[in-house]
């Protein structure tokens, strides 16, 4: 029986991709940076219909965190999570976290609190299906290059949240950061904490430096912690305490990220 060249190349294909896989740290960075950014495609999907049952809805969270909890496991991470008691509060709230990698998003999802909803970036509503099931989970988009657009989408939020009994998660890094600290944060987030005069409620979430990182293209096994500190109360502020106010969470939010890095052994 002869084996034909396109038999012969998935032959070869079929060899060599488990050894690179098994050889290869950028490799495998690449293949699993690949698998994880289709398998949100795909989740996204699946969750779609579910969730145009309701239209946009704040609601719809629950099912898109739902479907998200398993990925962790599909990469052996695992998450440990602290602090979800500083949750338990009854008015609405602006939650801060760092950024760090679209990783970020297992750890959203493992403490998410109910009727609570990321603040994003506009591009991110065009990106196919993963934009379209942001839309019905009520994620609120704003433009980022277009100051007077963000600060309108940010007053309109500060009134939803007070009519709708909303939370809202924001990155007030305003941008991934690889760097194994924190950027300094816009001040956005806290404008709106101030204007609704609603608490800020800082999450760290740990360094990934144990089992990923892009610079050096490496993605294994491992743990990270998600850490909710107390809440940092607004009330009686003004926009001249803002700059103060961020400074005041960005530092309590770094010296417990620097605390878990050096529990977690990653590098600083």
């Amino acid at each position: 029986m002869e084996i034909s060249v396109g038999q012969w190349i998935l032959i070869l294909f079929l060899l060599v991709v488990p050894l690179l896989y098994e050889c290869s740290t950028t490799f495998k960075y690449f293949c699993k940076m690949a698998f994880y950014n289709s398998y949100i495609l795909f989740l996204a999907v699946v969750v779609i219909p579910i969730c145009a049952v309701r239209g946009r809805n704040v609601e719809n969270m629950k099912i898109i965190r739902l479907m998200m909890l398993h990925v962790k496991y599909l990469y052996g991470i695992k998450i440990d999570v602290r602090g979800t008691e500083n949750f338990n509060i009854k008015e609405p709230y602006v939650v801060v976290s760092n950024h760090q990698s679209s990783l970020d998003l297992l750890g959203l999802m493992e403490v998410l609190p109910d009727r609570c909803v990321p603040i994003a970036k506009k591009e991110l509503m065009y990106m196919g299906t993963v934009g379209l099931a942001c839309w019905l989970g009520g994620i609120i988009f704003i433009n980022r290059k277009k100051t007077d657009d963000a600060i309108s989408v940010m007053s309109e939020a500060a009134q939803t949240m007070l009519r709708e009994d909303v939370r809202l998660w924001v990155f007030p890094e305003g941008t991934r950061n690889h760097s194994g600290s924190m950027l300094p944060f816009k001040r956005g987030a806290f404008h709106l904490a101030m204007q609704a005069q609603v608490p800020v409620i800082p999450v760290v979430i740990s360094s990934y430096q144990d089992f990923y990182s892009k610079k050096e293209r490496r993605f294994t096994t491992g743990r990270c912690t998600v850490q909710v500190l107390p809440p940092v109360p607004t009330k009686g502020l003004s926009t001249d305490d803002v700059p103060a106010l961020t400074d005041r969470v960005r530092q309590a939010m770094l010296v417990a990220f620097e605390g878990l890095s050096v529990e977690l052994g990653a590098p600083q």
